[in-house]
């Protein structure tokens, strides 16, 4: 999709297949996926439950040959991940570590979930429930002890034991042309919603800016709305708040957000068409000033730099800018990790696969290369997320511990606040090209999550 930016490639980005040019499952193979989901996605894991991966002691003695799964297509073809294993051999030299990189990871994962070959290092698909990490995937340790060293322990941890371990973390926000903005006389971040639209409309009438880019045909941009969940409350306990309350109600953290792509959609400060967007181009055209605005994640900014770098632009152009709330006169933004790492539990060199996952997240340099949070507590902030931190902008680590019920919910209510269908709606609705009141709209997505919640996870 991208090169990457880091000690080996000079340009960069994060999350790279996930978001590359659109799914490439054949229809055989998604019509057997969804049978084989339609079984519960058990796999022949289960008789395996309860192993552990072991953390080396002695590097010399670890040995065996493990092929690690990616999403990162990016850094396989251009060398990259070559490159790391270089170097993790400098350590292991007895480990010979091979990578697939596949560009539909989760379309064409989900279907090895139940067969006994899906690698030994994998990043672990949203298909996998939580309560089912142990069938698929060996412990990497405890909880109690993980959590010590390592931020994100908990949205992989079952039963007091952690499954995978991301190795980077990322904060949501918007990626910004601070030029665009500046020519339109904003030169402070909006602090409430309307500011922020009142910005956009400034943007509109004194540049040839697009406000704010939707992406809606790729669809996936449209799930970081839900990143704003925490951030517009600035509470560690949003996604707990998800199990017991309306996500819709008025004030609600979701409300806000959706409320917010509504209006910007409805004031028609987006693109002429959302049905004709393109990410890979809308990068370049951010990069240029045509286009202002995007809600994204700090793993886009490289991304963007990148681009403004080969349009021969000003990288420093490119800035990022919290959700426009605060409280207490504070800015929140909340960590989160990007796929977490497991070892699978039917490698037959789980030690080898347990020093990869141990290595790539402490040793490689990967969080710095690609400007992402470090998960190693105490680690300095990215250069990118400086602003966040003049600005004073609170960094919130939410607690995960429900995050499994509150994706049983979303699957009972059948809302998908974790896929792109109901903002596409969402973005229709805003646009005229559905029928249909706003409010109507929140509360047929509160009642059916209500309702789900009532006996989901019970």
């Amino acid at each position: 999709m991208t090169t990457a930016r880091n000690r080996f490639a000079d340009a960069g980005r994060l999350r790279t297949a996930r978001r590359s040019a659109g799914a490439r499952t054949a229809l055989t193979g998604a019509l057997l996926a969804a049978a084989l989901l339609a079984a519960g996605c058990t796999g022949s894991g289960a008789s395996s439950k309860g192993e552990e991966a072991k953390a080396p002691d002695d590097p010399k003695k670890v040995s065996g040959s493990i092929k690690v799964l990616t999403h990162r297509t990016d850094l396989v073809q251009d060398g990259t991940m070559k490159k790391y294993a270089a170097e993790f051999n400098k350590t292991y030299p007895n480990v010979k570590v091979e990578f697939e990189a596949l560009t539909d990871y989760e379309g064409e994962v989900k279907i090895r979930m139940n067969t006994d070959n899906y690698g030994d290092v994998l990043m672990i698909p949203a298909v996998i429930k939580k309560n089912d990490y142990p069938k698929f995937f060996a412990s990497l340790g405890s909880q109690a002890e993980r959590s010590k060293k390592y931020h994100f322990t908990d949205f992989t941890t079952v039963d007091g034991k952690v499954y995978g371990q991301s190795p980077n973390g990322v904060v949501p926000g918007f990626v910004y042309n601070k030029r665009v903005w500046e020519k339109a006389g904003v030169t402070d971040w909006p602090t409430t919603p309307d500011e922020f639209l009142a910005d956009l409309k400034a943007i509109k009438a004194k540049t040839d800016s697009v406000p704010y880019y939707t992406n809606f045909k790729d669809m996936w941009p449209l799930t970081q709305w839900t990143n704003v969940n925490g951030s517009v409350s600035c509470d560690v306990q949003a996604t707990a708040r998800l199990t017991d309350s309306d996500p819709w109600a008025e004030g609600a953290d979701l409300r806000t957000g959706d409320t917010l792509l509504y209006n910007i959609v409805h004031d028609k400060l987006i693109e002429k068409d959302p049905t004709t967007t393109n990410w890979e181009g809308s990068k370049p055209k951010l990069a240029k000033g045509e286009i202002a605005t995007m809600w994204l994640g700090s793993w886009a900014i490289t991304q963007m730099r990148a681009a403004a770098e080969q349009a021969g632009t000003d990288p420093d152009d490119i800035s990022f800018m919290p959700f426009p709330a605060q409280v207490d006169g504070k800015f929140c933004a909340t960590l989160s990790p990007d796929y977490n790492q497991a070892v699978s539990i039917h490698s037959k060199h789980k030690e080898a696969a347990r020093a990869w996952i141990d290595w790539f997240t402490e040793k490689s340099g990967f969080p710095a290369d690609n400007l992402t949070l470090s998960p190693v507590k105490g680690a300095p902030l990215p250069e990118v997320l400086k602003p966040y931190e003049d600005a004073g902008v609170k960094f919130l680590e939410i607690d995960d511990t429900k995050g499994g019920v509150v994706k049983e919910i979303d699957k009972a209510s059948e809302v998908g606040i974790y896929q792109p269908d109901y903002r596409q709606d969402l973005v229709d609705l805003a646009r005229g090209a559905r029928k249909g009141s706003v409010d109507d709209f929140f509360a047929d997505l509160s009642k059916r999550w209500t309702d789900a919640a009532k006996t989901a996870g019970s």
